[in-house]
């Protein structure tokens, strides 16, 4: 069993369903995107440059993130993190970076 597959398997014990697409970026790069929501509408983002990478700060995110309902995590070379709050239309709006 792989490392992220131990993640996403702990995630989903507690209550989250999640996501994990590969794309290729503007540049060519191969990037990451993962994500996991609950039923409560809180809902995590991340982006990386490797799966693994992905699921290890989805998985921090969420730690880090209970009390917000959204969080969008963008690595660029630093981890950053942006709490949001998903308004009615669906739409994150920025609270506090």
């Amino acid at each position: 069993m792989k490392y992220w597959e131990i993640i996403a398997d702990n995630l989903s014990r507690s209550g989250w369903s999640w996501g994990c697409v590969s794309a290729v970026d503007s540049r060519g790069r191969t990037i990451f995107v993962a994500d996991a929501h609950r039923g409560d509408g809180k809902r995590f983002v991340v982006r990386a440059d490797e799966k693994l990478t992905a699921f290890i700060e989805l998985e921090a995110a969420i730690q880090a993130g209970s009390r917000y309902d959204c969080i969008i995590v963008i690595r660029s070379g630093k981890l950053t993190l942006v709490a949001q709050t998903v308004l009615r239309s669906g739409v994150c709006s920025r609270q506090a970076e």
